[in-house]
């Protein structure tokens, strides 16, 4: 490929060995994404969230042992009084913060009757006990939605100013397909949320709409070389395999990361690092298959309208 000529429709073929025409397969893509959204859409209304104490309300307990423990020997004492709930350590192993459902006196000593004997002993004057209130939760889920719409609406205006408002629409297209995704498998699992999933979801949101982006420029810059006898599904075909190369490198380098917080990371990041993971390949799937996919029908679909409904070659 040389610098600074795009390369022909046959050269790009030629330079990816396990090229196939995307474009004409679209319609696949589109049901791959409704096989993996519909269930989870079904779910969130029949079963909602597995909401965590972030947003429910519940009891946080700071304690300070006095030797190093481990993330599993507090979890197991948790389930042996009935309680579960996630445990975040620091201090070297030396401090944890156990976050579990609100607790009345008597559960409260019976769990810390059972720490300080199956654990260790732990430090009663540094002991921290905060509880949370289902206010708070209700303040976060209101300002991740304001965040969310606020992300949603920039976008659509720096998309459209850079490219066109058809190019702004199938992107946030892709974006409420990733969050669906993310949103509708964490119901379905019934996985816990908590704070950290509103910031894996606006993590994503960035994420996605960067790598949409770069393709949605290839397809600008291609665009403007078509002439009246090309075909725009050709087109946009070889623009996404013109940055197909730079998407998969790129998502392959941030899901090896990811992977490695999700297996080493211990128990406090999992769920973070899982919607990550998730969010993440959806993203890459979405800005691949998703978004020029939909670019594209808008291009056909606002061509035949103005061609008072003949169907014509999108050009």
């Amino acid at each position: 490929m040389k610098t600074g000529h795009p390369a022909t429709y046959d050269e790009v073929k030629k330079i990816h060995p396990l090229y196939f025409n995307i474009v004409k397969k679209r319609y696949w893509w589109f049901v791959i994404s409704l096989i993996v959204v519909i269930p989870g859409i079904i779910s969130l209304f029949m079963q909602g969230l597995n909401l965590g104490i972030d947003f429910k309300g519940g009891t946080m307990l700071d304690i300070t042992f006095n030797k190093q423990v481990s993330q599993a020997a507090i979890t197991d004492t948790m389930k042996s009084v009935g309680l579960e709930g996630p445990v975040q350590l620091s201090n070297g192993g030396t401090s944890a913060l156990i976050r579990t459902e609100a607790l009345e006196e008597a559960k409260r000593n019976e769990l810390l009757g059972a720490l300080q004997s199956k654990v260790g002993e732990y430090n009663k004057a540094s002991l921290k006990e905060d509880k949370v209130g289902p206010a708070m939760g209700q303040e976060l889920t209101r300002n991740a939605f304001w965040a969310l719409l606020i992300a949603m609406g920039l976008m659509i205006g720096y998309i459209t100013i850079r490219f066109q408002f058809s190019f702004a629409i199938s992107g946030i297209i892709a974006l409420l397909h990733d969050v669906l995704v993310v949103v509708g498998l964490f119901s379905l699992f019934q996985w816990e949320v908590d704070s950290t999933f509103v910031a894996a979801i606006l993590t994503v949101f960035g994420y996605s709409i960067n790598d949409t982006v770069i393709i949605f420029d290839r397809i600008r810059e291609n665009e403007s070389k078509l002439k009246r006898a090309d075909s725009y599904e050709d087109m946009v075909d070889k623009s996404v395999w013109q940055t197909m190369r730079r998407s998969i490198n790129t998502v392959i380098t941030v899901l090896i990361a990811l992977f490695s917080i999700f297996i080493l990371g211990g128990e406090s990041t999992r769920l973070f690092s899982l919607a990550m993971l998730i969010g993440v390949f959806s993203g890459a799937y979405s800005s691949i298959f998703i978004a020029s996919q939909i670019l594209l029908e808008i291009k056909i679909r606002t061509k035949k309208s103005r061609k008072g409904g003949k169907a014509v070659r999108a050009s």
